[in-house]
C-alpha cells in the first residue's frame, strides 16, 4: 500500500471514530435534554449512511468519486427546478441545463482546468438564453434565464470544485493528494454543519439573521466557528500541505463560507415557501439541503488551495 492510499485509510478510520463518538454523545444528548432532539438523532443517522457511501467512492477509484459527485449535482439541480417557477417555454431548455452536467464532470475527469473554469460561467451562461430566445417567449425572459444560470452555478459549477479537488497531484507536504484535500473539505464542511447546529440547539439566544433563517444564532455560529477552526488545525496536517498559517486560514474560511451558502439556501427556500428542498435524506431534507454549505466552501476552499499549493 502506498503512503498516498494509507494516509487517506487512516483519515477515514478517524472520520469514523468521530462519527462513532458523535453518535454516543448525541444519544447521551437526547436521552438527558428537555428539548426535542429528534431531528438531531435522525441527522446523525443518515450521517452513518452518507460517510459509508463517500468512504466506498473514495477507496473504489477517482472515477467513482466524480461520478457520484455528478449524481449529487444531477439530484440538487433537479430539487432546485421543481422549486422555481419555470415557463412552459423553457422546458426544452432544461434539457440543455441538465446536460451540462455530464459535460462539466468530463472536464473534471479529463483534468482540462481551462474548460472547467469557463464551461458553464461562459459558454452555458451565453447559450442558455439563446436557447430560451428560440421559444419566441419573451415575457418572463430575463427571470427565467437569471434562475437557470443561478442554479447551474450554484449545483453543478460550485459542487464540480469539490470533484476537482481530487485530481491534484501529491506534494512534498501533502502524502494524501487530492483525496486528502477532498476529505479535509467535506469533513469540515460538514462537521461545521453539525457543529453550529450543535451549539445553537445547546446555548442559542441570540438570533443572527432571524428574516432569513429564524433558528440560526450567533452563539451556533460562532461556536461552529471556534470548533472547526480548532479542528482544522489538527487535521490539516494528516491529509494536507498546509502550514499552520494556511490550516488556520481555512479553519476560519469553511466555517464563514458554510454558513454563508446555508443562509443563502435558506433565502432561497424561503422567497419559494418551502421548507425543505426535499425529502431524500430524513432529518436533512434534500440533497441542496445538505450540500447548501458546500455550493460556497467547495469553490473557495479549492481557489484558496490552489492558489497557495499549486
Amino acid at each position: 500500500m502506498n503512503l498516498q492510499l494509507q494516509t487517506l485509510h487512516w483519515a477515514l478510520i478517524g472520520i469514523w471514530g468521530l462519527l462513532a463518538v458523535a453518535s454516543v454523545i448525541v444519544y447521551a444528548i437526547s436521552r438527558r435534554s428537555r428539548k426535542n432532539m429528534s431531528e438531531l438523532v435522525e441527522r446523525t443517522r443518515s450521517w452513518w449512511v452518507m460517510v459509508a457511501i463517500f468512504t466506498v467512492s473514495f477507496l473504489v477509484s477517482n472515477t467513482l468519486s466524480i461520478i457520484v459527485f455528478a449524481l449529487i449535482s444531477f439530484l440538487a439541480l433537479k430539487e432546485y427546478f421543481s422549486m422555481i417557477p419555470t415557463r412552459r417555454a423553457d422546458r426544452r431548455v432544461l434539457f440543455w441545463a441538465y446536460l451540462a452536467i455530464p459535460v462539466q464532470y468530463f472536464w473534471v475527469y479529463d483534468s482540462y482546468y481551462g474548460m472547467f473554469a469557463v464551461f458553464i460561467p461562459v459558454y452555458m451562461f451565453l447559450f442558455l438564453p439563446f436557447a430560451s430566445l428560440l421559444t419566441q417567449q419573451t415575457e418572463g425572459f430575463l427571470k427565467a434565464v437569471g434562475t437557470l444560470n443561478w442554479g447551474l452555478m450554484l449545483c453543478v459549477f460550485s459542487i464540480s470544485h469539490a470533484a476537482f479537488l481530487l485530481i491534484l497531484p501529491p506534494t512534498a507536504e501533502n502524502s494524501a493528494g487530492g483525496p486528502g484535500l477532498l476529505l479535509f473539505l467535506i469533513f469540515l464542511t460538514q462537521f461545521n454543519d453539525v457543529a453550529q447546529y450543535t451549539w445553537g440547539k445547546l446555548l442559542g439566544r441570540h438570533k443572527i439573521v432571524p428574516g432569513v433563517s429564524p433558528n440560526k444564532t450567533w452563539e451556533g455560529f460562532l461556536g461552529g466557528v471556534a470548533t472547526t477552526f480548532v479542528l482544522a488545525l489538527l487535521t490539516a496536517p494528516l491529509v494536507t500541505p498546509f502550514d499552520m498559517a494556511h490550516a488556520a486560514l481555512a479553519g476560519l474560511l469553511i466555517p464563514i463560507a458554510g454558513f454563508i451558502g446555508d443562509v443563502t439556501v435558506s433565502a432561497l427556500k424561503r422567497d419559494l415557501g418551502v421548507k425543505d428542498t426535499g425529502s431524500l435524506i430524513p432529518g436533512h431534507g434534500g440533497i441542496l439541503d445538505r450540500i447548501d454549505s458546500l455550493t460556497y466552501t467547495a469553490p473557495l476552499f479549492f481557489h484558496f488551495t490552489r492558489y497557495f499549493y499549486y
